[in-house]
C-alpha cells in the first residue's frame, strides 16, 4: 500500500488511516529521525475530527515505543504545528488532519525540526521502514528508555503573538467588519482572537466543532456560507478557512469570491512596491491562470510554476531564494512568517493591503481579467500512465492546436482524474472538456 500522497498520508479513518497504520507510521518516523534527534521531543497537534483521538493515541504509542517523548497540543492549525516544532525545538512535528476533506477522512502530516514539510526522499525512507516488520520490532525499547507524553494547553498564545507580529505595527483593523468562517476546524479558537486583538469587528461562524461537522457546508470548500453572512452583516470582507486553517478564501463586500490567483497577484505587487519581494519573483502552480502570469510580467515580476501542492511551492521558493508563493486554491506562503501555507498569516497580509489601499475589497482584489478555465473531477476505475494511453497524444495535440492550456492529473487519494482546461473562448472550452470527459471515461473505465 502506497502511504504518502501530495501532502502526507490521507484516507478514510479506520481504513487507510487506522490505529495500526498510525502506530507503525509513528514508529517508522521515530526510527528514521533518531539519527537527527537533538532534543528527543516530537510535537503532535490535530484538528477537530473525532477520529483524531484514535490516531493521536496510536501515534503517541508508536513514538514512545521507540523512545521519543511526545508533546500533545490538541486542536491547532497546521501552520501552528510547523511554527511550534521549530520554536519549541522539537525534532519532528506531526499534524493529524485531512485538511479540507469530510470528517470521515483523516491524515497525518510531518514537519522536520525547522518546520518544513518532508521531501519525497525522506517520505520514501520512512515508508520503507514502515514496511519492514523486523526493523520495527527491533527498534522498540524497554525500561527507562520508553518515552513519555504530556499535554500542553497554553501554546496558543505563542502562535497568536507570532502571527500578530506579521501585521504592520503602524496599522490597525479598527473600523473593519470581518466575517470569519472557521470551518468548525482547528482555527476555531485562534482565528477570531487574532482579528479581535488587532481591532476588527469580528463576526465568527462555523466555530462550534462537534467532531463530525468539520468542513460540512462551511469553510473554504463552501465559501457561499460566509458570502451569505457578509451580506447579512454588511461586512467589509469575509475570510473562510479550511479544516486545518492552512488555506484562505477571501470574500469581498459584495459577497463575491476573490479569485486565488488575483489575490496572489495583488499581494506580490504589494510586496514589490514595499521592496520586500525577494528577487522580484514568486511561485505559483501549474494550475494558476495565464492571466496571473501576464499581470506579473507587466509589473516585472517573474513567475515560477511548481507542481500542485504547497510543499512543492515551498521547495521551488527555497530553490530560487524567494519569500512568496502559493496555490490558486488558497494555500499562500509568506516564508518570512510561515514555513507552509497559513490561512491566518495570509489573511492578515491581505487585510493590511486592504487597509492601506483605502478602497473596497471588490476593487482592491480584482487587478486583471482572468482567462476562462474549466476544472472537472472525473471518477474513474483505473489509473494509467498518460504516455501509455492510446490516443492521448492526439488529444493533447488537438487541445494545443486550439490555443488552449491543459493539465491532467490523478488524485492522490481518490479514484479520480482532475481535468483543467484554459483558453480564451468559454464555449470552445466547454466543447473540448466534453471531448476530454468522454475520452478519459472510455480509456480509464
Amino acid at each position: 500500500m502506497k502511504l504518502f500522497g501530495t501532502d502526507g498520508v490521507r484516507g478514510k479513518a479506520g481504513e487507510k488511516v487506522c490505529a495500526l497504520t498510525s502506530m507503525k507510521l509513528a514508529m517508522a518516523t521515530g526510527i528514521y529521525f533518531r539519527k537527527f534527534a537533538k532534543t528527543n521531543k516530537i510535537l503532535v497537534g490535530k484538528d477537530t475530527r473525532t477520529s483524531g483521538y484514535m490516531v493521536e493515541s496510536a501515534i503517541v504509542s508508536g513514538l514512545t515505543a521507540v523512545g521519543f517523548d511526545v508533546i500533545q497540543i490538541g486542536p491547532m492549525p497546521t501552520p501552528t504545528v510547523a511554527f511550534l516544532t521549530q520554536s519549541m525545538r522539537c525534532d519532528v512535528g506531526i499534524m493529524i488532519s485531512a485538511s479540507h476533506n469530510p470528517y470521515y477522512d483523516n491524515g497525518i502530516k510531518f514537519f522536520d525540526a525547522q518546520g518544513n514539510k518532508l521531501d519525497s526522499a525522506t517520505e520514501n525512507a520512512i515508508e520503507a521502514i514502515f514496511n519492514d516488520d523486523e526493523v520495527l520490532q527491533n527498534a522498540q525499547v524497554s525500561d527507562r528508555a520508553i518515552g513519555k507524553s504530556k499535554r500542553i494547553d497554553d501554546v496558543i498564545g505563542r502562535y497568536i503573538v507570532h502571527i500578530k507580529n506579521s501585521f504592520p505595527k503602524e496599522l490597525s483593523l479598527m473600523g473593519l467588519r470581518i466575517v470569519v468562517d472557521c470551518a468548525n476546524g482547528a482555527g476555531y479558537k485562534v482565528a477570531p482572537t487574532i482579528f479581535e486583538e488587532l481591532g476588527a469587528d469580528v463576526i465568527t461562524i462555523a466555530d462550534k466543532p462537534n467532531g463530525y461537522n468539520i468542513n460540512e457546508g462551511c469553510g473554504a470548500m463552501h465559501p457561499e456560507y460566509v458570502a451569505k453572512a457578509v451580506h447579512t452583516y454588511r461586512a467589509d470582507v469575509g475570510i473562510a478557512l479550511d479544516g486545518d486553517a492552512d488555506r484562505l478564501v477571501l470574500i469581498d463586500e459584495k459577497g463575491n469570491i476573490v479569485d486565488g490567483d488575483k489575490l496572489m497577484a495583488v499581494l506580490a505587487l504589494h510586496l514589490k512596491n514595499q521592496h520586500t519581494l525577494k528577487n522580484d519573483a514568486m511561485v505559483a502552480t501549474v494550475m494558476s491562470n495565464q492571466g496571473l502570469e501576464e499581470f506579473l510580467s507587466k509589473h516585472r515580476i517573474k513567475l515560477y510554476r511548481s507542481a500542485v501542492g504547497d510543499k512543492n511551492v515551498v521547495e521551488l521558493m527555497q530553490k530560487h531564494d524567494l519569500n512568496f508563493g502559493g496555490e490558486q486554491s488558497g494555500h499562500i506562503v509568506f516564508s518570512d512568517y510561515a514555513k507552509t501555507g497559513d490561512g491566518l498569516s495570509s489573511a492578515l497580509q491581505a487585510l493590511a493591503y486592504l487597509v492601506q489601499s483605502g478602497v473596497k475589497a471588490s476593487k482592491a482584489f480584482n487587478p486583471y481579467e482572468s482567462y476562462p478555465q474549466l476544472l472537472v473531477n472525473l471518477a474513474i476505475e483505473t489509473k494509467k500512465e498518460f504516455e501509455h494511453i492510446e490516443g492521448y497524444s492526439q488529444l493533447t495535440q488537438s487541445i494545443e492546436s486550439k490555443g488552449m492550456r491543459y493539465l491532467f492529473r490523478y488524485s492522490g487519494t481518490e479514484n479520480k482524474i482532475r481535468l483543467l482546461l484554459e483558453g480564451k473562448s468559454k464555449a470552445q472550452l466547454e466543447a473540448t472538456m466534453q471531448e476530454c470527459r468522454e475520452f478519459f471515461k472510455r480509456v480509464l473505465e
